[in-house]
């Protein structure tokens, strides 16, 4: 049995009140996989359950955000968190693939995301969003929580949206997307090597 890879996290800011318990790519089956996600934004919560979901983690993530001004500190904290606990739960990247990518439908919505554990932060998102929110939820801090999460976690993500009518698949397709390709990235390949002509990630 491969040793399962966790992390906890807490972040605390004059903005944000955050707590995140994190195991990624060591679940034997569903029935392992527990998530219960709280930022108080309720589209928040469920790309954050689809992310979980699809890239086979266990997640817990608690979030006492202000609110009472806007979403973007809840939004921008949490993915900061949850970016830094995929970083720490992963460890040294050795033994790993490194590299994934998935295309996943929603309907009428097809999205690609392509991924590179790379040590390197870069994200290149384009969602072509066109409401000004879904839910709770800003349209525009959509790709910045994916844009913050790579740069916590230290990984380079390319997500696009190549078709889709409706902003709730587009957006739920992308982070469907971005989860079985960072579930692929980091699925174990039997070896102990660091996949890098540098040697070092």
């Amino acid at each position: 049995m491969s040793q399962k890879r966790t992390a906890s996290i807490e972040r605390k800011t004059n903005e944000t009140d955050i707590k995140v318990e994190l195991t990624i790519g060591s679940l034997d089956s569903a029935a392992e996989q527990t998530i219960n996600i709280d930022t108080g934004i309720g589209f928040l919560d469920h790309m954050y359950h689809a992310l979980a979901k699809h890239g086979k983690w266990s997640l817990t993530l608690a979030c006492k955000g202000d609110l009472h001004i806007d979403d973007h500190h809840t939004a921008e904290d949490t993915a900061i968190a949850l970016g830094m606990a995929f970083k720490q739960a992963l460890g040294e990247p050795r033994g790993i693939r490194r590299f994934g990518h998935a295309y996943c439908p929603l309907d009428e919505a097809l999205s690609r995301a392509v991924v590179d554990i790379s040590g390197r932060p870069h994200a290149v998102i384009d969602l072509g969003l066109k409401r000004e929110k879904i839910g709770a939820l800003s349209c525009e801090m959509i790709p910045h929580v994916l844009q913050s999460f790579a740069a916590a976690a230290g990984v380079t993500l390319h997500v696009d949206v190549l078709k889709g009518d409706n902003d709730h698949h587009r957006a739920e397709s992308a982070f469907k997307a971005l989860a079985v390709a960072l579930r692929e990235a980091v699925s174990r390949t039997g070896s102990d090597d660091i996949p890098s002509t540098k040697g070092v990630l």
